[in-house]
């Protein structure tokens, strides 16, 4: 065999082969035997699984009515939850309401407040929870209840029980949250949140208004209405009764109290000028009074204005202002200021309606100009489409006054032209009240005060009737008005002046009036308006002229009666004619004298000045030298001296004395002639005010 190695090999792999054979075949019978041993198995699962399918389907059954089940009862827990949860919100509003008006502090009270707004806040989400998801899950119960009777899937006792509660349930949900909505404790609530916030809203005053210790600054000064704890309240109770459809009762709360603390707080200035408004009324009213009101109307309605609307306004926005997202506060701060704006119109349109008296147009520039200063803030007070009327009828006014400021200052033009004053010319030559009045009337209105609002009105006026700009400037506007009234004054003066037959008054008139007009204009904003050389040319140089026509028609006469022509020079011979001239001289002068003192008025001291001195220059001079040329043929010593007759000059001139002298030795020349007296004694004349010098030059007054 060993000489055979491979046949031994191949006996070797024979006898594996063999044993390899064997297993396939024991491994075959092992197969035959688990494949019947797999039928067997299988037709046992077969058998179990008919017997398990009827318990399968009771399985997925009963999952499928515990859902359902489930699916109903949880809603209804969670309504007896809301129960039971309101039930605590009510003994908790309950216990507060106890606690609130035993509280003093006002601080704590407000904390107390909150909580109670919170809680009714709280109980209104309750109680509105209760009534969105009561009903569904009553209805859910309900329809498990009918199904279990229908389909009997579980006990009778079971679904009876389940039924008594789906009717308690119904029964405590028709009856409780109606009750708790409308009738219960909730209502109560939000009926004292009304008085709490009607009274908190009382308490806010303006309290820098009426008060004896204000200042001017203070009284226009906003101020905030109440701390913030109280707005924080007020805004928490606006906000909760809103969302308890109690917006219109809110409200109708603010807006009530709120005007009532408004018109309250200018009560205190005590405008009862308010209750006389229509036009006829005001005419009716003395002028100092008419002149008081419309001063406090102003400063009253500046102060509504800047003061009690904007701390109003303010208020309202931060008690309303987060309810409809803002969109109902403006409307009820328009609520609060209408009616108070109304009677401030009203007053404001009576006066602007009334009649038109010269005197009111400054009041009627006072009342546009504060409006004008107003405008800006108004608009900012009023914006909105809330504060529309409110905005028309303030402009509406503003027209109003302009309209009438324009009409009095043309109409007093015009009463002026017309010598509407109804007076004759004054018969002893002095200044007109008229003019007087005229005067000082466009002096006042070019002052700092008037000019601006007067030139506002006048281009305002002349854009609504031209529809286009005006490209004159302010000043130019006021010039030609103010001209336009200076022109029917002076058509004035000379129809007065012409109506007087005594030439000399013709004279005293002119140089009083014109002379006045000049000197109360000069270095004023009236003489600076109208320019140096028109009132020199229209106003200095007629008075000048009619001083220069004065002194030769009143004392020119007397002068040629000591002309020495008709005697000679040495006058020899001629004692008689001298004596004659003399008296003549002397009783001329007396008549001249009484005549000045009985007749004409030249009431300005200064001006009075000048003519005596021009007088005493024309008179002086020429008694003198006929005195001492015939002081030879003539005793001068019974004759008034030179001296004598310039005191009496001035006398006459300066009115601080009677000329009792030259009465005094008239008389005496005349008993040692054995004549009669001729003349009384010559009345001094009254000084009046003093002006600035008259200076008259007869050779240059024209360039002057």
């Amino acid at each position: 065999m060993e000489d055979y190695p491979m046949l031994t090999k191949l006996e070797l792999a024979c006898s594996d082969l063999k044993t390899l054979l064997k297993s396939s075949a024991n491994l075959q019978t092992n197969l035959e035997k688990l494949d019947d041993n797999f039928d067997t198995l299988q037709e046992t699962l077969t058998v179990a699984s008919r017997r398990l399918a009827p318990l399968q389907s009771l399985s997925i059954a009963s999952k499928a009515l515990e859902t359902r089940i489930n699916r109903a009862v949880s809603p209804a827990l969670v309504l007896i939850d809301g129960f039971r949860i309101s039930e605590s919100l009510q003994r908790k509003l309950d216990d507060i309401s106890t606690k609130l008006p035993a509280q003093k502090s006002q601080n704590k009270r407000l904390r107390l407040l909150i909580k109670y707004v919170d809680c009714v806040d709280k109980l209104n989400i309750a109680i509105n929870l209760l009534s969105q998801e009561g009903g569904p899950a009553i209805q859910r119960l309900q329809e498990v209840v009918e199904f279990l009777s229908r389909t009997k899937a579980t006990d009778q006792f079971r679904t009876h029980r389940l039924r008594e509660t789906l009717v308690a349930l119904n029964a405590l949900y028709e009856t409780e949250v109606d009750s708790m909505k409308f009738d219960g404790l909730l209502d109560e609530a939000l009926l004292n949140l009304q008085d709490e916030f009607e009274g908190i809203l009382l308490q806010l005053r303006h309290h820098n208004i009426g008060g004896d210790d204000d200042d001017g600054e203070a009284a226009t000064a906003a101020t905030e209405l109440g701390t913030e704890m109280e707005v924080e309240v007020l805004r928490r109770i606006s906000e909760t009764l809103t969302a308890n459809d109690c917006l219109d009762i809110c409200i109708d709360i603010f807006v009530k109290v709120r005007y009532k603390r408004a018109a309250k707080a200018l009560m205190r200035l005590n405008p009862d000028y308010l209750r006389t408004y229509k036009p006829e009324e005001i005419d009716e009213m003395e002028w100092e009074s008419l002149e008081t009101s419309i001063t406090l109307w102003i400063q009253h309605f500046e102060l509504a204005i800047r003061t009690v609307f904007i701390s109003e306004k303010t208020l309202c926005h931060q008690v309303l202002g987060n309810i409809m997202e803002g969109a109902i506060w403006q409307e009820c701060f328009v609520k609060i200021a209408d009616k108070i704006m109304a009677v401030f119109f009203r007053f404001g349109e009576g006066v602007a309606r009334s009649n038109k008296e010269p005197q009111k147009l400054f009041k009627l520039l006072d009342m546009f100009d504060s409006l004008e200063r107003l405008k800006t803030e108004f608009s900012n007070v009023f914006e909105g489409e809330a504060g529309v009327d409110i905005c028309s009828r303030f402009r509406e006014l503003e027209k109003l006054l302009v309209h009438s400021s324009s009409k009095v200052y043309w109409e007093f033009g015009l009463q002026i032209e017309d010598n509407q004053d109804g007076l004759p010319p004054p018969q002893d030559g002095s200044v007109p009240k008229l003019v007087r009045y005229a005067i000082n009337y466009l002096k006042y209105l070019t002052t700092v005060n008037y000019c601006q609002p007067m030139a506002r009105v006048l281009r305002t006026e002349q854009i609504w009737k031209s529809g286009t700009g005006i490209t004159d400037s302010d000043e130019d506007l006021l010039k030609d008005a103010i001209s336009n009234v200076m022109e029917a004054l002076h058509r004035n003066i000379e129809t007065k002046r012409a109506a007087y037959k005594d030439k000399v008054m013709y004279h005293v008139f002119t140089m009083n009036t014109y002379w006045y007009i000049y000197m109360r204009t000069r270095n004023t904003e009236l003489g600076k308006l109208l320019g140096e050389n028109y009132m020199r040319k229209n106003y200095k140089v007629v008075a000048e002229e009619a001083a220069y026509l004065y002194e030769k028609q009143a004392w020119g006469g007397l002068v040629r009666l000591l002309d020495k022509e008709d005697i000679g020079d040495e006058g020899i011979g001629n004692e008689n004619i001298i004596k004659g001239k003399l008296e003549a001289f002397l009783k001329g002068f007396e008549e001249i004298a009484q005549r000045h003192t009985s007749r004409y008025s030249i009431p300005e001291a200064d001006l009075r000045a000048q003519i005596k001195e021009a007088t005493v220059k024309l008179i002086v001079p020429v008694y003198s030298n006929f005195l001492e040329v015939f002081s030879g043929i003539i005793n001068v010593k019974l004759y008034s001296s030179p001296e004598s007759v310039e005191s009496l000059l001035g006398q006459i001139f300066s009115g601080n004395g009677r000329s009792s002298s030259m009465s005094a030795r008239r008389r005496e020349i005349n008993r040692l002639e054995g004549r009669n007296s001729v003349s009384s004694e010559i009345d001094s004349i009254p000084g009046r005010r003093s002006v600035d010098r008259f200076q008259r030059n007869r050779s240059n007054a024209g360039d002057e």
